[in-house]
């Protein structure tokens, strides 16, 4: 019987692609559009190229074996922190007006001047700029849109963790 499911390697080559698309298209919505990360869409990049460069590594390797298993677990880690993230940006955006936190410094100067325990507490607390909603697509801002890529990679990792290994 023929699985619909790629084999792992050809999996996480797509897995790869599609984190490469969702930078690809945050940078054009920066870079074209005018559209400024906030502190917490820096973070939800980062998310992104750690899992992309798992799934890169993951489909150079093309692990057997357990293998398969260890890269599904640190694509799995990669996409539930940058989800936290994502999950963190939405609740910021659909806060009333008035409980919305104030604009902090950029995240430029806290790295410049806070020690980066501090920075990360900081961005993940949330600042007034990360609750405007700038862009949408079918009704989803962006750190939705980012969640939806993130619980791709984390059906991916999955998929990765309890298919049954070759033998």
């Amino acid at each position: 019987m023929t699985s619909i499911i790629p084999a792992p390697r050809m999996l996480n080559l797509l897995a790869f692609l599609a984190c490469l698309c969702a930078m690809a298209g945050a940078l054009y919505l920066q870079h074209v559009d005018g559209l400024e990360p906030c502190p917490l869409c820096i973070f939800q990049r980062i998310g992104v190229i750690a899992a992309a460069l798992v799934l890169l590594v993951a489909a150079l390797h093309g692990p057997k074996g357990v293998g398969v298993r260890i890269y599904a677990v640190l694509t799995a880690l990669a996409a539930i922190g940058g989800g936290a993230v994502s999950i963190r940006h939405i609740w910021l955006q659909n806060l009333p007006p008035d409980e919305v936190p104030a604009c902090g410094p950029g995240l430029e100067y806290m790295l410049d001047v806070f020690p980066l325990q501090n920075v990360i507490q900081q961005v993940l607390s949330g600042s007034g700029e990360c609750a405007d909603l700038d862009w949408s697509f079918l009704g989803l801002s962006l750190p939705a849109w980012t969640l939806v890529v993130f619980s791709g990679l984390l059906l991916v990792a999955l998929i990765q963790l309890f298919r049954p290994l070759p033998r």
